[in-house]
């Protein structure tokens, strides 16, 4: 079977550009099938910052042959966004982009005005946290100091209006179906 003929959201993608996907995958972003084959995955990012930075994490994880997975906001055809639980595997793990596979689960989580605002690293420690990680993990994930991951998170929270790391993840949980 082939990947286009499987009824779920998945793509199998050679070093950020995609080779092969489900119809359902591309129908979820609001394209057709043809539409995406050989493009990169630089459409699906809100920035080029935000695609950066979740291809230098998911570069650390899938150089170790591990199946990984994050939850971000993605951006649609039409502009508009949505979460995405993200899996993915490497079938090459010393050059962990140049054969893998991903499967794309949409998240009935809504996306406020506010998280239109933040930066790509507020962003990125969100979907960290969302998973539950500590600062001194996402610092050591990241490469930064605890201090920076702390200052990015509290001035995260200063703009959803949140006062420490419980209400964050309430705010952030009250928002999925």
């Amino acid at each position: 079977m082939c990947v286009s003929d499987i009824r779920v959201a998945i793509v199998f993608a050679a070093h950020g550009i995609i080779r092969d996907c489900s119809a359902r995958f591309a129908a979820r972003f609001g394209y057709e099938r043809g539409e995406m084959l050989g493009a990169s995955f630089r459409q699906l990012y809100q920035d080029v910052g935000d695609f950066v930075r979740v291809g230098e994490l998911w570069r650390s994880h899938l150089a170790a042959g591990a199946i990984y997975f994050d939850e971000r906001v993605m951006r649609r055809k039409d502009g508009s966004t949505l979460w995405c639980r993200v899996h993915g595997r490497s079938n090459t793990p010393d050059d962990p982009f140049a054969e893998a596979i991903y499967c794309f689960e949409p998240m009935q989580r809504g996306i406020l005005p506010t998280e239109h605002v933040l930066t790509g690293r507020q962003r990125q420690i969100l979907m960290l946290v969302a998973q539950g990680r500590t600062s001194g993990e996402i610092a050591a994930e990241l490469k930064l100091s605890r201090r920076t991951v702390e200052a990015h998170r509290a001035r995260l929270m200063k703009s959803i209006g949140v006062r420490n790391g419980a209400e964050l993840m309430a705010w952030f949980n009250e928002r999925e179906g």
